[in-house]
Order: structure tokens, then sequence, then C-alpha cells
């Protein structure tokens, strides 16, 4: 199914023939060399860096093992052309029964067209969005709960068994914010004004919280201390914030497979169970931290503090697990969340945390290295901030929250396909512009329209040939003879094709999936393209009425895009278009 994988494949039996006619060393690592896209297309169609990757630990220079392998290479059926560049770099061109065997490969796989075993049926926790539950998902959460769904899709689809998580940060003093607040909301509902002081929440979105409140106790909770209401209190807010945290991620498509709670880590003794296990490998112990950085030695008190040995595991300070007063830190209970995850058997684990997080993750990869004796990776993806513009300049909309702008205010302006599409037209740890007007615009520019457009496109072509006689049942369209598809705009269009389980692969092994969005902006570009030619050479028009074998072989070709194009959107979480409204 991948192609690029089957010409590797080549070029390593060929460098095991180089090793048997004595030209290379038997036992050679053969890891690094690979087979890619050139950059610049005129080279070639693929190119390998077998003869630099090799030459050091073969004694040779780069060109002479290219020079050596080049005739091996050019001498297979599906090479027409192989030549050494640069210093040692070998370009391939491909023959085109080559890469029209790809539509053929793509129509038989169908929707498995790119899915990959690359994972190899390992486990991974995928945890994201993990807001507090104060108060509904703003657009910064946003953007963490698409990368992260998005990023599950992609390695579930690349072969890895994946587990979508939240964590409820409701062990902390936040959820007593909470509970005043939305006492507060609940007096206001028993007919008492009131006013909702600082340091309190002011959104709206609690006036519902305590009117259910009052639906649910009456005035019982008026006169009563805090200390007899605020349990109650507290975990009727948090269970109400949680419906609606969990309806905002419903709106975006996101379903979660577990919800951990923090304050089930408390009085069961698994976080004093996870500093033993800790305290066991020498590395927690009872010391005194140098002051932070931008604190005089005037501002500093020094005091002794339980500490958590991370530098052992490369962090550039050790962290404290307990307050001076015998408190648990923030990260006691998070080095016991993760212990629990480890504990689960998860071969890999992902974090996806918000901007702010950047001190964060040298302690939390020393925690886990710690724990897994360095056998369980962490791989913690920060995203950056979300700047909303419309026409160009800053826009704020109503804020119910109070004081931001909220998921559900974004998915109601442009709907969640293009919000999620949107979320990943940057790398999740540079900075994202998103303006509403060009996420609706219908042009080139709107990448989410562009890919939408081509989708539609696919399927407008099957009306088409069916309205001018010439239609064809999908379903028959495997084993069409493609011969005919030797135009160089085809040809780059089936070699993007051809790109896409190298592309699923790539994209996973580096936990990246907006290189799927980018991708899919090149191929409906190729697509485009082509049927722009179309409209100038009606000879490359996908629908040919004297020519019913032509319109079968360019509808077999239009519908391995649709393949490749819905596969890439389903692993955004967006649904393809078949028709443009």
């Amino acid at each position: 199914m991948n192609l690029f994988a089957d010409i590797r494949t080549l070029v390593t039996d060929c460098l095991a023939t180089l090793v048997a006619e004595g030209l290379l060393p038997d036992g050679l690592d053969l890891s690094n060399v690979a087979v890619e896209p050139p950059r610049d297309a005129a080279h070639g169609d693929m190119a390998t860096n077998a003869a630099m990757v090799l030459a050091k630990p073969a004694g040779k220079k780069p060109r002479e093992i290219a020079e050596a392998l080049v005739p091996h290479l050019a001498a297979d059926p599906r090479v027409t052309e192989a030549t050494v560049a640069g210093p040692g770099f070998i370009n391939l061109r491909l023959a085109p029964v080559v890469w029209q065997g790809v539509v053929t490969t793509a129509l038989e796989f169908g929707a498995d067209f790119g899915r990959s075993m690359a994972g190899e049926g390992q486990r991974v926790n995928v945890e994201y969005v993990s807001a507090n539950p104060t108060g509904p998902l703003h657009v910064g959460h946003t953007r963490g709960a698409v990368f992260g769904d998005a990023l599950a899709r992609l390695l579930a689809f690349a072969g890895w068994d994946v587990t979508k998580e939240y964590y409820i940060n409701d062990g902390g003093a936040q959820v007593d914010v909470l509970a005043r607040s939305a006492y507060l909301r609940y007096r206001e509902a028993n007919g008492e004004a009131v006013e909702i002081p600082a340091g309190l929440y002011p959104g709206d979105y609690l006036v519902g919280v305590g009117e259910a409140l009052a639906g649910a106790f009456g005035d019982s909770l008026m006169d009563l201390p805090e200390e007899s209401w605020l349990p109650d209190v507290r975990e009727f807010a948090i269970e109400r914030m949680m419906e609606m945290i969990r309806e905002d991620l419903a709106a975006l498509g996101v379903e979660m497979d577990v919800f951990f709670s923090e304050r089930s880590l408390y009085g069961t003794g698994q976080i004093e169970a996870t500093l033993e296990t800790l305290e066991n490998k020498d590395l927690i112990y009872v010391g005194t931290l140098e002051p932070p950085k931008g604190k005089t030695p005037e501002d500093w008190e020094p005091r002794p503090q339980t500490l958590f040995k991370a530098t052992a595991y490369g962090d550039d300070v050790d962290r404290p697990i307990k307050k001076a007063d015998g408190a648990w830190t923030y990260f006691a209970p998070d080095i016991a969340y993760h212990k629990d995850k480890l504990d689960r058997g998860f071969d890999l684990l992902i974090d996806v945390l918000g901007a702010d997080h950047g001190g964060y993750v040298k302690r939390m990869k020393a925690a886990v290295a710690a724990l897994s004796d360095n056998r369980v990776p962490l791989d913690i993806k920060l995203c950056q901030l979300v700047r909303l513009f419309k026409d160009g300049e800053p826009f704020k909309m109503s804020k119910r929250a109070g004081t931001f702008v909220t998921l559900r205010d974004v998915v109601d302006e442009v709907g969640a396909d293009v919000t999620r599409f949107v979320m990943l037209t940057r790398k999740n740890d540079a900075p994202l512009d998103f303006d509403f007007t060009k996420a609706l615009e219908q042009s080139r520019e709107n990448p989410v329209w562009y890919v939408q457009y081509a989708s539609a496109r696919t399927h407008s072509v099957f009306r088409a040939a069916e309205e001018k006689g010439v239609g064809v049942a999908e379903e028959a369209l495997p084993g069409t003879d493609l011969s005919c598809l030797t135009d160089p705009a085809e040809l780059g269009l089936l070699k993007k094709i051809a790109e896409w389980p190298r592309m699923v692969e790539t994209a996973a092994h580096h936990h990246e999936p907006h290189r799927i969005a980018f991708y899919l902006y090149d191929i409906a570009s190729e697509f485009h393209a082509l049927w722009n030619r179309g409209q100038d050479e009606p000879g490359l028009r996908i629908v040919q009425p004297e020519d019913p074998a032509a319109t079968r072989a360019r509808l077999a070709m239009a519908l391995a895009v649709r393949v490749v194009i819905s596969a890439g959107l389903g692993i955004l979480g967006v649904t393809p278009a078949s028709e443009m409204k």
C-alpha cells in the first residue's frame, strides 16, 4: 500500500546485493536509510539518502556507494531513471504504470487506504483538554481539544491502541471558589440581591446552576454556615460544570473514553504510595531550594521542603511535592495520576496542555521517567494561543463566561467542521490567528473551503458522467484500465495520492496532525489544477462523452482522490462535503 516503503525495500535489497558482492561491509545499520519525495520535483519522483548515511560506517565516499547502487536500482522495471546528485543523493524516476497502480490500490482498500500498523498495537494514552471544571471551555481549550482529538484519531489510523482521556482538575482550591460562586447564584435564585465580589466567578453560566441548586435544595442552605453547605454545593456545581463541558465537547465532535477525577486520588493512599515508590528509589528528600530567578535574597525565605529529585532525570531544579504546612503541592497528585496511567499498562503517554504549562514539561517528564525506569516515554504537546479576528481586525464576541470567549461561541459562529480544520492549519506550538470572515469565505485562501470544494467535485463528476450517458458505478471502478492517465497533470495528482500512506505514518510518528491538513490542501490544489486544465484543454476533462474508457479511468482517479480526502478529513474530525451549498 505504501509505495515509498516498497521503493525503500528495493533500496535495501540492492544494498544487500552490494554486500554480497563485497562492495559494502556486512552488518550495516540501515535504519536511517530513507526514501522520500525530493525537495524539487524537477529532480525526480523519489530520492534516497542511502549512500550519504552509510558512507562513514562503510568507510567509503558517498558517491562511490551511490554510483555502485544506481545500476541495481535502474534494473528494476518500476524505475525508469536513477541518477546521482550532489555529494551522493540518488534521485529516481518511476514508470507511469507505477503511479497508475496507486489508484487501483486506493480503490481496492477504500476507506482503509493509508491505514497503517506502524504503531504495532502499542497502547497510548492521549490526555487533552483537562480544563478546570469551573466554567465552559474557552477558545484556548478549543485548540487543545481539536489538536488532541485529531492526534488520537491519527494514531488510531496508524495502528496505535488509543485511549482518549480527560483529567478533571477537581482537587484544588479553584473548586471551592466555584462552590462559593454557585452559592451566591443560589441565593440570587431564592430572591436575594447579590453582587459577585472579586475573586469569584462572575459568568452568567452559573445562573442556571444557582437555579438548579434552588430546585434541588429549596431554601434549606440559606442560613447554614459555609462548612455545612460547601461540600454539597461543590459536588453539585462540579457535576453541572462537567455536564456543560461534555456538551461543549460534543458540539465540537469530541468524545472521551475516560474522565479521571483528581479528587479520586485523595484519601485513597495513591499519592502516598506513589511518593513511597520514588522514595524507595532515593528520589525524595527534605531540602532547601535556591531562590527562583528574579528573586533577591531579601525577597526569598529559604525553608526546608519535601522535594522530588527531578534533576536526576533532566530537570533544571528539584521540585517541591509537599508544602511547608504539610499540604501537597499540585505536582504531587499529578505524579500519582501519571503513575495510575503507567499502572494501566500504557506504552506511551501524551499530554496536550496550554502554552502556560511550559514550566511543567521537564518536571513531569522526569517523574514519568523515574516511575517507569525510562521505559514509557511522555510527550507533552503545548498549544499556543488563539487570536480572534473578523475582516482582519481583532474581534471581541459576547462573553457569556464573563471573562473569555467560549468554545460554543466559536462553534456557533462558524460550525464544528470549520472550527476543527482552522485549528489545525498551524503547528500546535505556533500562535494561531482565527479570522471568522476568512474561515467562511469561498476562495483558495481558505483551506477549509478549498479542500471541501475538492471533495464535492469528486462527487459532481459522477453526476455529470451520469447526465452525459457515460456514468459508471463506483463499485465497478476497481480494476479499471488506467493506462491513459499519462498527462503530467494527471501523474502529478497520482503522485500526490501515493504520498498519503507515507504522510499518515510520518505525521503519526511526529505527533503532528497539522501535517494532514497541509497535505489535504496540497492534494486539493493538484485536483483543482487538473480540473482547471480541463477547462482550457477539453481532452483533459474528466467526463469525455465520446471516450467512455478515458472517462472511466478519470472517474477512478477522482474516486481515489475522494478516498484520500475523506480519510484525511476523518482524521481531522471533519465531515467531507458531497456538494457545496
